[in-house]
């Protein structure tokens, strides 16, 4: 099995884990910053933006389609504001 064939194979399998946990409806940025989100936190702690910002996943991403992403997310329940802070800190949701 070719490099490509695996890589084929990996991007499949990404492809229907996404859709049994309801990402599909996510865009891609979305997908990117909600991953990113989720790698920078454990299940019961808080997560700063600076934080998500720098993860390797996202840290290409433009400053505007970071924010635009961030707070779509907020908006379809995948990230919330953390209680205990005034801003910059989120909880990561698990999707419906």
């Amino acid at each position: 099995m070719s490099e490509l064939s695996k890589l084929t194979e990996l991007r499949k399998l990404m492809l229907d884990m996404e859709h049994a946990m309801g990402l599909q409806e996510l865009s891609t940025v979305e997908r990117d910053v909600y991953y990113a989100a989720s790698d920078c936190t454990s299940a019961s702690d808080s997560v700063r933006t600076n934080r998500i910002r720098e993860h390797a996943i996202v840290a290409s991403m433009s400053r505007p389609t970071f924010f635009r992403a961030l707070k779509s997310l907020v908006g379809k329940g995948y990230l919330e504001q953390s209680g205990n802070a005034s801003r910059g800190r989120y909880l990561v949701k698990t999707p419906k």
